[in-house]
Order: C-alpha cells, then sequence, then structure tokens
C-alpha cells in the first residue's frame, strides 16, 4: 500500500523578498515548525536529466556558520555519493577537498553556539 508524507517548508520574506525566517515541518519525523537558517535542497528531473535547486538563507545567517553549513552539506554529499555509488575512489578526492575546505575556513575552530 502506499503511502503519503509531506514535508513542508514556510518561508517570510521582507519587502525586498529575502528571507527574514524559515522553518519546516515533517510530522512523521517527529519534526513541527523547526526554525533554520538555511536550507539548499536539490531535485533531479529524469527527463531532462537536470538538477533543480533551490538554496536560501536568512540575512541574519552569519558567514562563519554559512561556512560551517556549506562544509556540512559537502560532507553529507560525498557520504551520499558514496552509498550511492560505491565509488570510493572519488569519495576519497571529495573527502580530500572537504578536508581542504576546512582547513582554508579554519572550521575546526568554530564552536557551537546555544
Amino acid at each position: 500500500m502506499q503511502r503519503k508524507s509531506d514535508i513542508t517548508l514556510n518561508v517570510t520574506l521582507d519587502e525586498n523578498h529575502t528571507p527574514e525566517q524559515m522553518q519546516w515541518s515533517a510530522p512523521d519525523g517527529g519534526v513541527k515548525q523547526q526554525n533554520m537558517e538555511a536550507f539548499f535542497l536539490s531535485t533531479w528531473d529524469k527527463e531532462s536529466q537536470e538538477s533543480a535547486r533551490i538554496d536560501l538563507w536568512t540575512k541574519e545567517m552569519p558567514v562563519d556558520q554559512m561556512q560551517v553549513f556549506v562544509h556540512q552539506t559537502l560532507v553529507g554529499i560525498r557520504e551520499s555519493y558514496l552509498r550511492a555509488t560505491e565509488d570510493a575512489q572519488m569519495a576519497e578526492a571529495m573527502q580530500q577537498f572537504c578536508d581542504f575546505f576546512a582547513a582554508e575556513r579554519n572550521l575546526k575552530e568554530v564552536k557551537k553556539t546555544n
């Protein structure tokens, strides 16, 4: 039996159409109106063989947090790529870039704030 599950993204824009506040919900995962400062969404169109993306972040998102967010996203993409393709050689090359990115931006020094 097929089942449908919803994931909802809500974006509040200012007068210049810049995101001020963003929230997401995934009721099946226990997430309800969770605040977020940024998100990257990629989809794949089988027919056109192209990806489509939505990249949004609030105007209050600090650059240092964006650097951490991008780094963690790249690491996640590397992990997804390895799981999907089992291409360990390319996954290692991707990991080397992720390590380079972290070193160049001193991301090992970033502290979590509460």
